[in-house]
């Protein structure tokens, strides 16, 4: 389950959203965002599907790669569709024992649902189709106005492209620990919580050892580079936006007032 976590990973390939300016995939992937958050219908969540369907379809990636990230959520979504089926108050449609089930109930936990694997699969299009390096000079570039009231834009953005480039890395770290522990005869699988708790510690002591040591490794690499980030710097090859990027926007705002004309005009579902 652990390499089926596609969050931060880039999937090489030739496609026209590949060719984007990151800015574009950035800005695009927070619309999106904030679009399955403002869906009040089912009407709004084709919308966003067909949407979604277009860009995945786009950008060249299988479509069964990113659903495999899914599979590192599973848990929480089921969590958040049995708390929001069973705890909303509202019309009862089926009750036994203690729990009953609410028509407000289970139409928020299939929105809930949706939205989730929406944003999931979303983000993870924005990661698989942009490399760390892009990622960071587009959130520089976005971020820079705020250097103005002296937020250290550059260290931020380096911070997070660090972050996500990292993720990949230590679970696939995590999965070696894992296997060498279970090799020497650890269980990470039967036994109560608590029980599961503790067999964690073998696990987790070396992942953080791991984790530190490639840290220090990263920074002593920068520094013997001479690395010095900020408003001096110079880029090799500097953003700037393109025919295709001013139709990727276009695209991307006639999604967004499609989606609120459906939540607003179209109430039929």
């Amino acid at each position: 389950m652990i390499r089926d976590i596609t969050l931060g990973q880039y999937y090489q390939t030739e496609s026209c959203i590949h060719r984007l300016d990151p800015r574009v995939k950035l800005l695009g992937t927070i619309l999106f965002i904030i679009s399955l958050f403002s869906i009040r219908n089912f009407s709004g969540y084709l919308v966003a599907a067909i949407f979604l369907a277009i860009v995945i379809k786009l950008s060249h990636v299988p479509f069964r790669f990113m659903v495999k990230g899914m599979k590192a959520i599973l848990f929480l979504l089921l969590i958040t569709v049995v708390f929001n089926l069973f705890l909303t108050p509202g019309e009862t449609l089926v009750s036994f024992w203690k729990f009953r089930i609410t028509q407000e109930g289970l139409r928020t936990a299939i929105f809930m649902a949706l939205r989730l694997t929406f944003l999931i699969i979303g983000s993870s299009v924005m990661t698989l189709t942009t490399t760390p390096n892009h990622l960071t000079d587009g959130m520089e570039k976005l971020l820079k106005p705020l250097q103005r009231v002296h937020v250290p834009v550059h260290e931020i953005s380096m911070m997070m492209s660090i972050a996500l480039r990292f993720i990949p890395i230590l679970l696939e770290e995590t999965d070696k620990i894992m296997k060498a522990q279970i090799a020497r005869g650890a269980d990470f699988e039967s036994g109560n919580l608590i029980k599961k708790a503790k067999s964690l510690v073998p696990l987790l002591v070396p992942l953080f050892i791991s984790a530190f040591r490639r840290a220090n490794d990263l920074a002593m690499a920068m520094e013997a580079r001479c690395y010095r980030g900020g408003e001096f710097r110079t880029k090799m090859k500097p953003l700037a936006y393109r025919k295709q990027d001013v139709a990727a926007y276009i695209f991307v705002i006639l999604y967004l007032i499609l989606t609120i004309w459906v939540g607003r005009i179209l109430q039929v579902l």
